[in-house]
């Protein structure tokens, strides 16, 4: 995997919407009907309790996040990067981003779903620490079955009955 600079990253503004909508309907919701349109985008810019994350290069999306914030766990609704900037560290950079503000919350998890079929992710997301807990059928339109994961960001205090393990 050959890395690059680091990109820049930013929160996103009204003005990223367009190009994460597109970016999201060719790289994530291909073969589906569109539903990260702009407007959805959108809402989640001003949702308190979402972030959207933007990694630019040069100026181009070169991609982006966008994760919700609950009381115990996060989940991450999207990711996705620019095919031609895969594999050079964007994806990772991105992640490890939404993953340090879900722990500055003291969140205990972040779970998310993807495609089944969608082997890459699958084992980038392992790469990262993410454990598949499931699987849904019919999840994506009712044409495509989701794979569940989740990454642990905490772990239970010790007790007798669970002894701390050491940190990593």
């Amino acid at each position: 995997m050959a890395h690059t600079a680091a990109p820049r990253l930013r929160l996103a503004a009204a003005d990223d919407a367009h190009d994460i909508a597109q970016l999201s309907r060719h790289a994530i919701e291909h073969g589906l009907a569109w539903s990260w349109t702009p407007r959805r985008v959108q809402h989640c810019l001003r949702d308190a309790a979402t972030n959207v994350v933007v990694a630019r290069e040069r100026g181009a999306l070169a991609g982006f996040g966008i994760m919700k914030y609950g009381d115990d766990d996060a989940h991450l609704l999207l990711l996705a990067v620019a095919p031609a900037l895969r594999r050079r560290g964007v994806g990772t950079v991105l992640l490890q981003w939404l993953e340090r503000t879900a722990r500055v919350a003291g969140l205990r998890a972040i779970r998310l779903e993807l495609r089944t079929a969608n082997d890459a992710a699958r084992a980038f997301y392992r790469r990262h620490g993410f454990e598949e807990t499931g699987q849904i059928s019919g999840y994506y339109q009712g044409l495509e079955d989701a794979t569940r994961m989740l990454k642990p960001l905490r772990t239970a205090p010790a007790t007798p009955s669970n002894p701390a393990t050491p940190p990593r």
